[in-house]
């Protein structure tokens, strides 16, 4: 709590588990009631009485919105705030927040860091070392794969997207991009349709957000016009890719390699690009250092303090920029 910030007579409810420093904040900034989670089923008349705000993780959805009539706001943790009905939330005057921004330069390095482990196979190659491979037979296998002479597309020109461009024309890769509207000033080249991209690069990187409008938009033709010596990294959400064929173009050499570290089912990750020694896969780490995570926390909390102090937030999502507190 900084200096300024005072006990609020404000209950807030956190569903499920939640960052230590975030709720070490709530308790001393509001007064918190914890479930173990965001189910209309576990809300008492207690709850449903106090509840003005939310911080979450997890999805929220309209059900459980509606349990809570005097829900004023909703403090999402992380960028993606597609497990939240925002839609829903707009129309019943409510706010929603997430964190952006705190996260993208992380997301980014992870971003590049999946990449390049993916098509030099680093991973393996630390595991030839590890397990006595090296000792025993010789060096590591030339790797098949280089970043050299590669086009990158990326899907998803937002602050990731931006970030990601820049640290791939560093690495003196040419960049080109396809978003439902091209980005004004943006000197990269624009494609109108995500298989136009895909057909002119052979590197493409999701950071879609997740969403009725993005899901499995990586599909099969997608992935075919990636092409053989095609590598496919996701960052986004797990959700705007079609596991299935993902795991089919792996297998058949319809592309050459791919970099995950988000699943449409986290945390299953199906068998069968486990199986896949051309996927390099990850746990969902984009932004999983104590430094970010931590200012995730503080940007979370911070939206309900303006909230209930300034009476606005500090990152409205779009969905609910318009909405006004209360009287």
């Amino acid at each position: 709590m900084s200096e300024t910030e005072q006990k609020l007579p404000v209950t807030i409810l956190v569903p499920s588990n939640f960052h230590d420093h975030a709720v070490d904040r709530i308790e001393r900034t509001f007064s918190p009631v914890r479930i173990e989670r965001a189910d209309p089923a576990l809300v008492t008349d207690e709850v449903r009485s106090k509840v003005r705000g939310i911080a979450s993780f997890a999805g929220i959805s309209a059900a459980f919105m509606d349990a809570l009539p005097n829900l004023e706001i909703i403090a999402s943790f992380g960028v993606g705030y597609d497990s939240i009905d925002a839609r829903h939330a707009a129309e019943h005057g409510i706010m929603v927040t997430n964190t952006p921004d705190v996260l993208t330069e992380e997301v980014a390095d992870t971003a590049l860091g999946l990449l390049i482990n993916t098509i030099r196979d680093l991973p393996r190659a630390e595991t030839w070392l590890r397990d006595g491979s090296w000792e025993r037979n010789g060096d590591y296998p030339l790797s098949r794969l280089t970043l050299r002479g590669r086009k990158a597309g990326i899907f998803g020109m937002g602050r990731i997207g931006l970030a990601i461009a820049r640290r791939l024309e560093a690495f003196g890769l040419p960049v080109a991009y396809h978003n439902r509207r091209r980005v004004e000033g943006l000197s990269y080249e624009h494609h109108e349709t995500l298989k136009g991209l895909a057909e002119a690069v052979d590197t493409l990187i999701s950071v879609a957000p997740g969403g009725a409008s993005t899901a499995k938009a990586v599909n099969a033709e997608i992935l075919s016009a990636l092409g053989p010596n095609g590598v496919f990294i996701n960052i986004g959400r797990g959700s705007t890719v079609d596991e299935e064929a993902l795991a089919a173009a792996l297998a058949n050499g319809t592309i050459a390699a791919a970099g995950l570290d988000v699943f449409a089912n986290e945390p299953n990750v199906p068998p069968a690009l486990l199986a896949a020694s051309n996927a390099t896969l990850l746990p969902h780490v984009g932004s999983a250092s104590e430094h970010t995570r931590r200012a995730m926390a503080d940007l979370c909390v911070d939206n309900l303090v303006s909230w209930f102090t300034a009476r606005k937030p500090l990152t409205p999502v779009p969905e609910t920029v318009q909405v006004k507190a209360r009287a």
